[in-house]
């Protein structure tokens, strides 16, 4: 099998593609494996809100498939910021996760979530999704890819350090994150801590605002 652009691991049959409606109870089980501290509170996508996402940007949603199993997906959207870096919550810039203020017209494309499931983290499928995002990106000549990422080993940190003490030292590879490390090792750069992004007991509800910038953007 020819091997796939966006990926340069180890798996032949890894396939990375559009999600379909077909594939909605299957991404409903990832995220629950994937997120399964989030999942315990109610915060994984819902069968509708992943209807939505297809309907409105069915090209920003992609799944990884090996051996015809779902093993990984990414929801984006695309939208415009009123200034570029400016202070919002995943729901406010998601339109409370269903995507409605999606904006084809926008400059930024916006990652809402990554997953993959645990048995295969660790061997590449993050970084094949970033891949697939960053040629969707270039495709529609969009000015950059932008996030908020958890700040997911924060938890064990925060009696000694404030976040901004904590994202600073995981930029200087001082501390490895799982989710900052990983965004920055693909490109990424951080740039903020928003706070009360996104409720979450581990990064004690803030994130991190990430920036890839499209090298190949035509300013038109």
């Amino acid at each position: 099998m020819k091997q796939n652009p966006h990926y340069s691991g180890n798996y032949n049959n890894l396939v990375i593609r559009n999600i379909t409606e077909k594939d909605i109870p299957h991404i409903v089980n990832l995220q629950r494996a994937s997120f399964a501290d989030m999942a315990a509170y109610g915060m994984i996508w819902p069968k509708s809100f992943l209807k939505s996402h297809i309907r409105i940007f069915p090209e920003g949603q992609f799944c990884v498939e090996i051996d015809q199993r779902i093993v990984g997906s990414a929801s984006s959207l695309m939208v415009s910021l009123e200034t570029d870096y400016m202070d919002h919550t995943w729901y406010d810039v998601t339109g409370n996760g269903l995507f409605l203020n999606h904006d084809y017209n926008a400059d930024s494309l916006y990652c809402a979530d990554i997953s993959t499931h645990p048995e295969f983290q660790r061997k590449g499928i993050g970084t094949a999704l970033y891949n697939a995002r960053k040629s969707l990106a270039t495709k529609l000549n969009l000015r950059r890819i932008i996030a908020g990422g958890r700040l997911y080993n924060y938890c064990k940190y925060s009696h000694m350090m404030s976040a901004e003490e904590y994202a600073e030292k995981v930029v200087k590879k001082k501390i490895i994150d799982p989710v900052l490390t990983f965004q920055l090792k693909n490109g990424f750069r951080f740039i903020k801590l928003l706070n009360e992004y996104l409720y979450d007991v581990r990064s004690l509800n803030y994130a991190s605002f990430i920036e890839w910038l499209n090298p190949n953007y035509i300013h038109h």
